[in-house]
């Protein structure tokens, strides 16, 4: 009777895990149309018409909206700087490492690491300037395709969420965890589009390949569980 159930879940896991490869692939083919469309020009005029319609007619400086949602906006998008993530990432890595998870702290490591590196070849390979239809209401100097900000945000907070989920004994919980990581992401590359300093496809780039390098560590994540935990009781 046990060996039933137990195949069930193998049955379960596995399935997940190829529905994972599949978004993975979804994700990249759809980064890639986008960057397709991007470097053909085609996105220029959803691109403008986005930035214009969050900005006051005739005052590309004046954004929609209460001054309350300038600033929050402000502050949430900090929380996908490289201050916060590096912070949020060290302070995940000391707890792993003190909790004897050295496999997983080192896939955080990859995960963040890689991911900064993946954004900064990207973006010398496309070379897009940043958008100079309405006026930045955050300071940047980087290149604009695809956002940092919205692919190391999904990257990051994803795969947090991803690892935190593992660990939680209810379906409702892993939901929850899940859903806070990726609402987080979402919010920050909003705040890029609002705050003037990034085109709409950028941050749709952004997300897309941030998704991806996400799932893949989850998928990775997955496959050093177990292990680990066979580590610990012995």
């Amino acid at each position: 009777m046990p060996a039933e159930p137990r195949a069930a879940r193998g049955r379960r896991g596995l399935a997940a895990a190829l529905s994972a490869l599949l978004l993975v692939a979804g994700l990249l083919l759809a980064f890639a149309e986008l960057a397709d469309e991007v470097t053909d020009g085609d996105t220029h005029g959803f691109d403008r018409a986005v930035l214009l319609a969050l900005r006051t007619a005739g005052d590309s400086a004046d954004p929609l909206g209460p001054a309350w949602l300038e600033a929050a906006f402000r502050d949430i998008t900090t929380l996908g700087g490289t201050p916060v993530l590096t912070a949020v990432t060290l302070v995940t890595l000391g707890y792993l490492l003190l909790a004897g998870r050295r496999a997983t702290a080192l896939l955080v490591t990859v995960a963040v690491g890689g991911g900064v590196l993946v954004s900064n070849l990207l973006k010398a390979a496309f070379e897009r300037p940043r958008p100079d239809l309405v006026a930045h209401l955050v300071d940047v100097s980087s290149l604009s395709f695809p956002s940092g900000h919205a692919m190391m945000s999904t990257v990051t907070w994803l795969t947090l969420a991803a690892l935190l989920a593992t660990v939680q004994s209810t379906r409702r919980m892993k939901v929850y965890v899940l859903a806070v990581g990726a609402c987080l992401a979402l919010l920050i590359g909003v705040s890029r589009v609002f705050l003037g300093v990034h085109w709409p496809t950028d941050v749709l780039a952004g997300w897309c390949i941030g998704a991806a390098w996400a799932l893949g560590c989850w998928l990775a994540a997955g496959w050093l569980r177990p292990r680990e935990s066979s580590r610990a009781v012995d």
